[in-house]
């Protein structure tokens, strides 16, 4: 169940109970967007009810957002032994949260059913881009949830990108942690099946 943090007080109560593992949402009820992400959340929240899953209206607990550096809402933060160790900006869907916070060896997460955890993908992108279209259309058609980042208007992303992979193209495709660069449909397959 998703709870609301009160102050900057409770917040650091909050960290000190939940040391071991701890999701928090930075929340603004001006933002479409966040109200869709928290909705989502709200939907992991009661599938992973022993989650402590936690929303920090940045309108009425003020500061704490600066702390973590976060300049949008909505964006998600895992802390795992007090550090963040997970950022998620803008709305994924609850499986989506469900892979990156808990996936299947956490012990936060119980396997139950048909409950099932699609795999994370991201598509970095950037306006102009023929292949990154085909890419982010090749995954739709195939029904996988993705989070499309326009490396253009996120300089941080593409700086980290181009650490990561040594290259600067797009499309890159992040699929659990693997890169693909360019539209290789083959790999794609290869690293959604595994």
């Amino acid at each position: 169940m998703v709870k609301w943090v009160k102050d900057q007080e409770n917040f650091q109560n909050i960290k000190e109970k939940y040391k071991e593992f701890l999701i928090l949402m930075f929340y603004g009820n001006f933002s479409s967007t966040a109200k869709r992400a928290l909705t989502e959340l709200e939907n992991f929240s009661r599938e992973n009810e022993e989650v402590p899953v936690y929303v920090i209206d940045v309108e009425r607990v003020r500061g704490v957002h600066k702390q973590f550096g976060v300049k949008n809402v909505p964006t998600v933060l895992a802390f795992r032994k007090g550090e963040v160790t997970e950022r998620i900006e803008g709305v994924e869907s609850a499986k989506f949260y469900a892979h990156v916070f808990c996936g299947v060896s956490s012990p936060y997460y119980k396997k139950s059913g048909k409950k099932e955890i699609s795999p994370r993908v991201v598509v970095y992108t950037s306006p102009g881009c023929p292949p990154c279209g085909t890419a982010k259309a090749y995954l739709r058609k195939r029904g996988i949830n993705f989070r499309a980042i326009d490396i253009s208007k996120d300089q941080h992303a593409a700086e980290r990108l181009v650490h990561r992979s040594g290259q600067m193209a797009v499309p890159q495709i992040d699929i659990n942690g693997h890169l693909v660069v360019g539209f290789d449909q083959a790999k794609i397959d290869r690293l959604l099946s595994s």
